[in-house]
Order: structure tokens, then C-alpha cells, then sequence
């Protein structure tokens, strides 16, 4: 089904052990706070989440810990990307027997902007063949361009983009060359998204519907129990989404028309780059501007200066276990830990 993409969502990263070591009790540790948030959802193995550096093994425990240790209520989006389509389309498939509720794809590195006609046939072939609905990502390494992005949203199995550049410009820009796009969505009563776990028959046996990192045997299960009535809904009529991915320019991509955003700073800090977009869909836009202008100081030394180490330590700040990035990234230096330190004074969650 299509998916409704409004509100904040947080690109995870991915726990390790200090050698190095996939660290799956931890990822369900930060899962299960994340959900006690007023996040709209959650996106495992973003670029946040270093996926590359992942195995195919990891990348399976990783997405079954993750969706496991989330509420039925949050979105779940599952980062599948892989250089070649098989491999993308395996992990799609894997997806979709978890139950997570859409894709991210992003273009191959081994794909040039110039080379269009394979960067369609790739991302048009993903569409065509999976059952998840599919997210296209572009990031700053491999950006899509508009036009691009525009003959891909007519494919009805592509349902919005998370773009890391959002600029009000480009954003602007593919809204208008996909104006003609309108899909059918579920929602709640209240208009809010409804996942594919909410629709599902429910569990009489509390909320342990998958098994947890501790006994985690390479595959997710689900618990026997007698089915109830699943939730009431109905239907909204959305346009192309965007979901603007640049902690920067959170308000900016708001106000030219995003329909969310899923920053990076948000792992580390999810209440207060929510208060910014609350602020806005409150339409409270001197409050929106001072929020942003709080968490901007922030943004720029943890994120744009340190990248995915600096979001690490911005996470053991505020009770979300950051710790070490995977080699070759180094974690933070003691200085650089006094700097985020005084950057996140008082942006706590």
C-alpha cells in the first residue's frame, strides 16, 4: 500500500561493539526510546547508519532488531540499497516479510549522473518488482536530478523521495514537475499514517510479536495468538512526498512544500528538531524560526563538521547509545567531544 510520509522521522545509526562488532541490543535499546517520541518514524540503515559498511548478514539482523523493537504505530523504512539490482530486490523481498512499511534506494555508485537510462532502468526495475512501496534517496554523493526524479514518480510503485540537498529551490522544482502525481493513501480517523503493523490482525500476547536481539537466530517470528479487529481508516489523497534530509534546511524545505523531514541530527537530538517542525505545522513561524535557530549551532559542529562520528557522540549525550563508528571512520577526539558538549548545551531529550 502507499504510505502517508508526514511529521519527523530519525535515520538511525548503527551500534557497534568497540572492536567493531554489531551491537544488535543496543539498536533495539535506541528503537524502543526513539518510540516513546513524538517521531513519526524511524529509517534503518540511512546513510546515517554507515549501510555500507554492513554485511548482508548484518544488514538482515539489523532490519529484523530494529523493526522488531519499534511500536506498530512508528513508519519503518528499510535502507536496501546494494550495488547491484538482485541484491537490492533480495533485501526488499526480506523486507517486506518483516513488515516494514516502505524502501530507500539510492542510485549505485557505479552509476554516473550522465548515465540516465541505467540509473532509470535501475531504480524503475527495483519499483516494478518489489511490494514495499519505494523511497527514492538522494544523497550528496549521488544526487538525483530533478527530471529524473520526475520521470520516476509516475511509476506507481515509487512514493516519494528523501533528498539530502532540500534546498527551497529544488524542492519547489520537483513539486512542479510532479504536480500531475496524486496516489491514495491510508490513514487514521485523525489523518495520521497507518502502517502495515497496524492493519495487520493484532496479538492477544502483550507486545511481543518479534523475537529480541537476545535471541535473535538470524530470521524474525512471530508469536501465536488469538486475532482481534484490526483498527479503523480511511483514505487521503496525497501528491508526490518529499521528505527533506538536511538537518539545515529543516524549515526551509518545510515552507517550499516537504512533506517531512528526516534530518541527521535528529538521532541525536528528536524532540528538539521536532519542536521545529511542530512549530511550523502549528503555523507558529517565529517559533519555528527561533527553534531552528537553536539546534542550529548544534547542527553545524556535530553534523556538518564531524558527520556520523559527531552524531554518535551527540546520541550518548542524550541517553541514545552513539558510541564508535566502524573503521575506517574515527570516533571524535576529546576535543572535539568538549566542542559538541558545549554546541548541545541544553538540547536534551
Amino acid at each position: 500500500m502507499d504510505m502517508l510520509l508526514e511529521g519527523l522521522y530519525v535515520p538511525l545509526t548503527t551500534p557497534f561493539y568497540p572492536e567493531g562488532r554489531l551491537n544488535l541490543r543496543k539498536l533495539e535499546h535506541n528503537v524502543d526510546r526513539y518510540s516513546r517520541t513524538p517521531v513519526a518514524g524511524m529509517a534503518v540503515l540511512a546513510e546515517t547508519g554507515e549501510a555500507e559498511l554492513l554485511s548482508d548478514s548484518e544488514t538482515r539482523d539489523a532490519l529484523t532488531v530494529a523493526l522488531g523493537a519499534a511500536t506498530e504505530s512508528k513508519v519503518m523504512v528499510a535502507g536496501i540499497s546494494r550495488a547491484s539490482v538482485n541484491g537490492t530486490l533480495e533485501l526488499a523481498d526480506f523486507a517486506a516479510t518483516l513488515g516494514y512499511d516502505a524502501v530507500l534506494v539510492r542510485c549505485p555508485t557505479s552509476l554516473k549522473a550522465h548515465q540516465t537510462k541505467e540509473i532509470l532502468t535501475f531504480f524503475q526495475t527495483i519499483a516494478d518488482r518489489s511490494t514495499l512501496p519505494v523511497l527514492l534517496y538522494s544523497v550528496a554523493s549521488a544526487p538525483l536530478a530533478a527530471e529524473l526524479v520526475a520521470q520516476l514518480a509516475t511509476h506507481p510503485g515509487v512514493i516519494g523521495l528523501v533528498d539530502d540537498d532540500a534546498s527551497a529551490d529544488r524542492t519547489a522544482r520537483i513539486l512542479d514537475l510532479t504536480a500531475e502525481v496524486r496516489r491514495e493513501v491510508t490513514v487514521t480517523p485523525v489523518f495520521a499514517a497507518v502502517t502495515g503493523r497496524m492493519l495487520a490482525v493484532k496479538e492477544e500476547v502483550g507486545d511481543a510479536t518479534f523475537i529480541p536481539a537476545a535471541n535473535l537466530g538470524g530470521s524474525a517470528a512471530v508469536a501465536a495468538a488469538v486475532p482481534k479487529p484490526a483498527i479503523k481508516t480511511r483514505s487521503k489523497t496525497v501528491g508526490f512526498q518529499i521528505v527533506a534530509s538536511n538537518s539545515q534546511r529543516i524549515l526551509s524545505s518545510l515552507r517550499a512544500g516537504a512533506s517531512a523531514v528526516m534530518p541527521g541530527f535528529a538521532a541525536a537530538a528528536p524532540q528538539a528538531c521536532y519542536e521545529v517542525y511542530a512549530a511550523w505545522k502549528d503555523d507558529d513561524q517565529a517559533l519555528a524560526d527561533e527553534k531552528q535557530a537553536w539546534i542550529a549551532p548544534a547542527i553545524a559542529k556535530a553534523e556538518v563538521e564531524l558527520g556520523v562520528p559527531g552524531i554518535r557522540y551527540g546520541c550518548d549525550l542524550n541517553g541514545y547509545f552513539g558510541g564508535r563508528p566502524r573503521l575506517p571512520l574515527l570516533p571524535v577526539t576529546a576535543g572535539q567531544r568538549n566542542e559538541i558538549e558545549r554546541a548541545m548545551a541544553g538540547i536534551r531529550n
